[in-house]
């Protein structure tokens, strides 16, 4: 099926909570590139590259619940995988 790049603004409680820690170890998990960068409105952005049901899990993740903090909102967007990334960062 090829690869994707998923991007997903999550809203909430989401610094300082360990939230883009947690995001990286489920992403590495799925065996998922791309990085979760904090952003100065409060989100976090997270963008992952992979296998398509991978990056569907990890969306999935991110809505479930189980996240440090609070997660209200996630809206996300389907591109190009792009190959920019050779492993998962936080920023």
């Amino acid at each position: 099926m090829g690869d994707i790049r998923m991007t997903a603004w999550v809203r909430g409680r989401v610094q300082g909570v360990g939230f883009r820690w947690w995001v990286r170890a489920r992403a590495l998990e799925l065996g998922l590139t791309g990085a979760a960068t904090n952003l100065a409105d409060g989100r976090v952005e997270v963008v992952a590259e992979g296998e398509r049901a991978a990056c569907e899990q990890l969306l999935a993740l991110l809505r479930g619940g189980q996240t440090p903090g609070r997660v209200d909102s996630v809206i996300e967007r389907w591109t190009n995988h792009r190959g920019s990334f050779t492993g998962f960062e936080e920023r």
